[in-house]
């Protein structure tokens, strides 16, 4: 596969940018070699400096539900754009797309939008911490939400712990607040409830873990913690950046049909362009400023930019059918990769997110269970991948997803992609 022009453009940016690159997983330090550098995308390909195609499972990581510069969004945007790109005020979007949210998605009342996930996740915090009074908050090792400090915290060796930061720049005080416990253990959770009475902020969790593999939780275990938490006077913050709009309109809530108090969503609510959002009932919100006393601005909240693309791309989303399409293509894919393969793998799946995994066992609940030698396996089958024309993001703990462009034709010429790469291994 011809590279020279990546490499070169590598090499350039690691005189600007720390390690070449201005998010880690883009560096390919999970894969080896040198980054892609991406100069288009169209529908459900991408082509590099080099100019090599690829059918993309990326997907920008996700909120790419439509696929790569879909028309409607971008008439959209454009038409937005020729008035003004920004003014730190209100516009009329924000009403339009926080009305189309707020209309199908009965599992919040009010919103607020802000500029990322990462920016959403730490408000939500915030929030909870706000309204219910109390510091300390309760997270899982496995899940992943965004760098805001007091999320940077992994599991210290303990039933429940307060944990280790897993970046420098985290002070302790703020990894004192932050207890982490297992994925899937009920017994971790209830002891965490016993050693903090009435301290426990909020639980955040992914309902759909898909930042460290794709850790598929039973509704039993989410319902045991909406309990939990209504039993302590705890809110429940599920983190949708990822399964927010990806598995249903309503995300993981209306896919499990639990409710949590507060839910926030990512970039997809955007078509791709810069963008968050957190929501909750009338009573919670009422807690933010300048309605109450938990503060939040952002000059590029609500970028009218933003909620153009969204708009365009959440109504495509309320299509009859849209979702059921997506996840028939994803198991069609899906069959096609296993049905007659030698290798010892498993793919993970639910609507149209779905993760590969070298492994025999049946079910992976939690991080643990992760085989993490396996990952050498993935490195041989990313390359030879890319080879054969398939554009997935580089680590074996990501999730790949399927949009509304690709076709059948793309998803055959996976498969044989699949078959010639498994053949390196």
């Amino acid at each position: 596969m011809q590279n020279s022009e990546s490499v070169k453009l590598f090499d350039k940016a690691k005189q600007f940018f720390p390690g070449g690159v201005n998010s880690p997983v883009r560096a390919f330090r999970s894969v080896g070699g040198t980054p892609v550098f991406i100069d288009k995308g169209k529908g459900s390909h991408v082509w590099d400096a080099d100019g090599n195609e690829y059918i993309d499972y990326c997907a920008s990581w996700g909120p790419l539900i439509l696929g790569h510069a879909n028309d409607k969004v971008l008439n959209s945007v454009e038409k937005t754009m020729r008035n003004g790109t920004s003014f730190g005020a209100p516009t009329r979007l924000e009403n339009e797309l926080a009305e189309l949210i707020l209309t199908f998605n009965s599992y919040i009342e009010k919103i607020r939008f802000v500029s990322s996930g990462t920016e959403a996740v730490m408000s939500a915090i915030r929030l909870a911490r706000g309204y219910t009074g109390r510091t300390k908050i309760l997270k899982f090792e496995g899940c992943y939400h965004g760098h805001s400090d007091s999320l940077l915290v992994k599991a210290g060796s303990g039933l429940v712990t307060f944990g280790n930061t897993s970046s420098a720049g985290v002070p302790e005080s703020v990894v004192n607040d932050t207890i982490v416990v297992s994925l899937n253990n009920k017994e971790a959770v209830e002891e965490a409830f016993k050693q903090f009475p009435d301290q426990i902020a909020c639980i955040i969790i992914e309902p759909i873990p898909a930042n460290n593999g794709l850790l598929l939780q039973d509704k039993a275990y989410l319902q045991f913690l909406r309990d939990i938490c209504t039993k302590n006077k705890t809110l429940l913050i599920f983190d949708e950046v990822i399964s927010g709009f990806r598995v249903c309109f309503c995300g993981a809530a209306g896919y499990y049909n639990i409710k949590p108090d507060i839910i926030t969503y990512g970039k997809i609510i955007g078509g791709g362009f810069p963008v968050g959002a957190y929501g909750a009932s009338k009573e919670i919100m009422s807690s933010i400023s300048p309605e109450g006393n938990v503060y939040q601005a952002g000059t590029l909240s609500g970028n009218p930019v933003a909620m153009a693309a969204g708009i365009a791309q959440l109504t495509e989303c309320l299509k009859p059918n849209f979702y059921s399409d997506l996840e028939h293509k994803t198991q069609v894919l899906i069959k096609g990769l296993t049905e007659n393969t030698k290798h010892n793998f498993k793919i993970f799946t639910v609507g149209s997110i779905f993760w590969l995994a070298f492994t025999d066992k049946e079910h992976i609940k939690c991080a643990e269970e992760i085989d993490a030698d396996s990952m050498k396996h993935f490195k041989i089958l990313y390359h030879a991948l890319l080879e054969n024309g398939v554009y997935s993001g580089p680590s074996g703990y990501e999730v790949g997803f399927m949009s509304e462009a690709h076709t059948m034709e793309d998803i055959e010429k996976t498969i044989v992609a699949f078959d010639k790469a498994f053949a390196k291994l």
